[in-house]
């Protein structure tokens, strides 16, 4: 089969597109044939960053058509299309991955849909409702807003009758963020983020912050509302994750971290995946796609991913 890979990290022209073997489809794994491919921020870190064994398949997430099943498979059959999750792999033509780890795609729902869906809305989800506690009401800070989590984040926080800050820049991004469901939007490039939602909420603060960027933690920490909670999911920035915590010890803030990749196969957690899915086929929620490239384009999509800053996800198509 065909895929993009690499031999060292670095920029996106590490990535080459290759023949390399087929992969073998084990006694609890599906194997997929490819049909779409989103490119997730944790597969331009790997790609930057982390080193591998030669002709490393990267990738996090894609959908597709199942070809085979393993022995000990029940959840799917041949033929069915899913959206899948590994560690590794989904940059490539064929996919095997554990069945406990892909998700029925419902009738209707657009394969690249499908396959940017579990990680990003399985993750604003996560960050939004089982952590952050979200609650009719209340003010969410999101930042990277523009972003896949971020757009997920948004919609989802409004659904449950927060007011929503969004955090992003460019005047298109805004006002597509307020189409989703943002209250307010935030142009990181033209404000300072902390005065401008420290305005916005009369210097309350708001009660809930969503950050997955991780250079912005401390600005998220100053503008918590005391008894305020903070959910931080990556490192989109780069650097170090240093906080001060001594203030939100004294506010009595909570903070919680989110990895996604370690709880996807919770029974709780991929039952909400499925209902996500659900919802993004009756267009409860909208999946954003900024732009598609062919996988054999590999390089200039992580590229485009990591400079453009697209609206949505970036996908790719074998």
């Amino acid at each position: 089969m065909k895929a993009a890979v690499y031999d060292n990290p670095g920029p996106p022209s590490v990535l080459k597109y290759v023949d390399v073997p087929d992969p073998v489809c084990g006694p609890d794994e599906v194997l997929i044939r490819v049909e779409a491919i989103s490119i997730e921020g944790g597969d331009l870190i790997n790609r930057r960053s982390t080193s591998q064994v030669p002709r490393w398949v990267v990738g996090y997430a894609a959908a597709g058509t199942v070809l085979s099943v393993g022995e000990d498979v029940t959840t799917c059959a041949v033929g069915d299309k899913v959206a899948a999750f590994s560690m590794q792999g989904s940059h490539a033509e064929l996919w095997a991955v554990a069945a406990s780890r892909t998700w029925l795609v419902p009738a209707g729902l657009d394969i690249a849909k499908a396959a940017a869906l579990p990680i990003s809305f399985g993750s604003g989800y996560h960050s939004v409702i089982t952590r952050g506690g979200v609650r009719e009401g209340e003010t969410v800070l999101i930042h990277a807003a523009a972003g896949g989590v971020g757009l997920a984040a948004v919609q989802l926080a409004r659904q449950a009758g927060a007011t929503v800050i969004a955090v992003a820049s460019g005047s298109e991004r805004q006002s597509r963020l307020i189409e989703l469901g943002a209250t307010f939007v935030v142009d990181r490039l033209q404000h300072d983020v902390v005065e401008e939602a420290r305005r916005l909420t009369d210097r309350k603060g708001v009660q809930l912050v969503i950050d997955p960027v991780g250079s912005t933690l401390q600005a998220s920490l100053l503008v918590l509302a005391p008894e305020g909670r903070l959910v931080f999911l990556g490192n989109a920035g780069g650097g170090k994750l240093d906080v001060d915590l001594w203030q939100p010890m004294q506010n009595n803030q909570t903070l919680h971290g989110v990895f996604m990749g370690s709880i996807f196969e919770r029974p709780s957690v991929h039952g909400t995946v499925d209902d996500l899915l659900t919802a993004a086929a009756a267009g409860r929620v909208d999946v954003v796609i900024d732009r598609s490239f062919a996988l054999e384009d590999a390089a200039k999509a992580h590229e485009y991913a990591e400079a453009a800053k697209p609206l949505g996800r970036v996908v790719m198509t074998p």
